[in-house]
């Protein structure tokens, strides 16, 4: 089902300025596979910006109140994929409100009624109901692809509603979310004849799922190419699942702690073996050094190994990697030790991605962990590497400046010293050059997360080098309001600036007035910004939307937790008492249920006028500056 023929000619039906016919132009389009380029694309003039609109069919999201879902129906009456955003990032440790937003019922009310044919929704940390689950597997026929990545507010009833009524679905993918699990059933509740899944992830369920619902459907899904299953699957019935599939291209095993006679040993030993396209293993829970042998025959063709819930010591580590030779992805937790990440260096040649966890953040008197002599061993011999998400006790200037001169081409750099404000410990001098190397040397990096003892000279080396960096993370850092405003400054490419427990207050606030304009969005939290600076920034600066999270919901004079973000719909309306939100609106005008939104042109997308103009270096084909800042920012909210 698709929208109607006629629609499509009269949203062709305008004054031209392309010489390439509609469907010359379609099918240009549909070779342009980044977000980024298609946008560049619609910029042009109206007809390929009509033609872009008519031709997309997925959109991202990345802020869900920096648009409203009517607006997208607008702008893409086509679309049958949808990924969307909601909540901050720090929602995810906790200092977001529960009840902050991000509904996304509202929108799927709007999808079903302009976009009945949509196929696939991916959502993050977006407020899901088990009412909006049961609702999306009911009014979207062809609904295939559902993934769900740190979301709340449903249960295993909602899950057992898409089972129910998803007879096309080919995904589903719930992980790290925060879920009512209420009994295992819901897998019983797929039709005896559904055999269209390919992808089931349900790693973070708690409570044990019906086993033998399981196996029928894994049997059934002849297509089934990943199965992650929650640490509630035994390796008996993990050896029962891999024998129904050993097409399997990614694995999520559950635990590997029961004990197991010989014969099961072996059955277990030969599933494995039968495993000959497996790319991606993750699980482990539990894992203990008798059964890693078990894994060996599965680890030839592996690029991904996931070891963040198996507390291996370096020594399992090592046995473990002598088997994937074409290993490109390694997450695993401090547990291993500088000498389990020697040997990741002496082992992963290809390795492009490496994340260390802390297996316990919050103890401080750990004996265990990793330094940068580990970060060190791995740069020397994975010369490949270009993201790294490090939790370290210790860190040197030196190290991190040998670090990026062994791999200069990271493009994710985020290093996370543990105790707060700490030194180099060799020198007890700030990390202030750790990072200016970093900048300097690493021309790619796109993003970054500093820590440690760091004073404005930090910021000072960002703004000045970091040239493409998109998105900062800062916390514990800087002198005065000068770093921040040096990050403002510079980094002429930054779109996400998160900031916590830094000394910048007002004027570092108020400095980046036109630098937010082409940003997404800025947190800043535990910082010296008052309430008279937010509304200062609201004032100047009508089109974004400045939030400031109370606790107790009170406006005093400081503004615990600020978030600023773009947006083409002005101030939302289902903000909770502990979130004010500050707008030159009249609070009268919100209390009230009427509309934030007194002018609505104000916000409204522009239409195009008939004749293109130029508007400044671009050309754009609009009538205004104004006009002109909207339709970037949309760009800039969904890509």
């Amino acid at each position: 089902m698709g929208p109607n023929p006629k629609m499509r000619k009269e949203f062709f039906d305008s004054t031209r300025s392309s010489p390439f016919p509609d469907e010359v132009l379609e099918r240009v389009l549909s070779l342009l596979k980044s977000h980024k380029d298609r946008s560049a694309v619609s910029l042009v003039c109206k007809d390929w910006y009509n033609a872009e609109s008519w031709s997309r069919a997925h959109v991202f999201i990345g802020n869900c109140y920096s648009v409203s879902p009517e607006i997208v129906a607008r702008r893409f009456p086509r679309v049958k994929s949808v990924t969307l955003k909601g909540k901050p990032r720090f929602s995810d440790f906790n200092l977001v409100p529960e009840n902050w937003g991000a509904d996304v019922h509202p929108w799927l009310v709007v999808f079903a009624a302009k976009y009945p044919f949509l196929e696939e929704l991916r959502l993050k940390r977006m407020a899901v109901s088990d009412e909006s689950l049961e609702f999306l597997a009911i009014n979207f026929p062809n609904f295939k692809v559902l993934s769900l990545l740190s979301c709340d507010g449903f249960s295993t009833d909602g899950l057992a509603a898409i089972a129910t009524h998803c007879k096309n679905l080919t995904q589903l993918d719930i992980q790290e979310n925060g879920i009512d699990d209420k009994s295992g059933s819901w897998l019983s509740c797929f039709p005896e004849n559904f055999t269209s899944l390919e992808v089931l992830n349900f790693a973070n369920l708690n409570t044990d799922v019906n086993f033998d619902a399981l196996e029928r459907l894994v049997s059934r899904c002849k297509s089934l190419k990943v199965l992650k299953a929650s640490k509630s699957i035994s390796l008996e019935h993990l050896q029962r699942l891999l024998v129904c599939a050993p097409q399997l291209i990614e694995l999520g095993t559950g635990s590997l702690m029961p004990e197991l006679t010989a014969c099961q040993y072996a059955q277990l030993e030969n599933a494995f073996n039968q495993l000959k396209n497996l790319s991606t293993l993750s699980g482990l829970w539990e894992a203990s050094a008798p059964y890693l042998p078990l894994l060996y025959p599965a680890c030839t063709n592996l690029t991904f190994l996931n070891l963040s819930y198996a507390f291996l010591q370096s020594h399992e580590l090592e046995s473990l990697l002598c088997q994937c030779p074409h290993l490109r992805r390694l997450w695993v937790l401090d547990t291993v030790g500088d000498k389990g990440l020697e040997a990741v260096g002496s082992n992963c040649p290809l390795l492009e991605e490496l994340r260390v966890f802390p297996a316990d953040p919050f103890d401080e008197e750990v004996i265990h962990g990793v330094t940068e002599a580990g970060l060190l061993a791995v740069s020397y011999g994975c010369r490949r590497l270009h993201y790294v998400l490090y939790f370290c006790r210790q860190m040197t200037n030196a190290a991190v400046a040998t670090i990026v001169q062994n791999c200069p081409d990271f493009t994710h750099f985020r290093l996370c010293i543990m105790n707060p404000g700490q030194p180099d410990y060799l020198t007890n001098k700030p990390m202030d050059e750790a990072f200016g190397a970093v900048v300097r040397t690493c021309t790619k990096l796109q993003r970054l997360s500093v820590s440690g003892l760091l004073t404005d000279l930090t910021f000072e080396y960002i703004g000045q080098y970091a040239k493409n960096l998109e998105t900062l993370s800062v916390a514990f850092a800087g002198s005065s309001d000068r770093g921040m405003q040096c990050m403002l400054e510079g980094c002429p490419k930054l779109r996400k600036l998160e900031i916590r427990d830094c000394p910048f207050g007002n004027a570092a606030l108020l400095s980046g007035l036109e630098k937010y304009e082409s940003m997404r969005s800025l947190w800043m939290s535990a910082c010296n910004v008052t309430m008279n600076g937010c509304r200062l920034l609201a004032r100047e600066m009508p089109r974004l939307n400045v939030e400031v999270m109370k606790d107790d919901g009170s406006d005093d004079s400081q503004a615990d937790k600020v978030y600023v973000y773009r947006s083409v719909v002005g101030p939302r309306r289902d903000a909770p008492p502990c979130v004010l939100t500050l707008s030159e609106v009249d609070e009268a005008s919100r209390c009230d249920g009427s509309p934030t939104n007194q002018n609505p042109s104000r916000y409204e997308l522009p239409s195009w006028p008939h004749a293109p103009c130029r508007t400044g270096l671009r050309w754009a084909g609009f009538s205004s500056l104004r006009n002109l800042f909207v339709v970037n920012a949309w760009e800039h909210c969904v890509s």
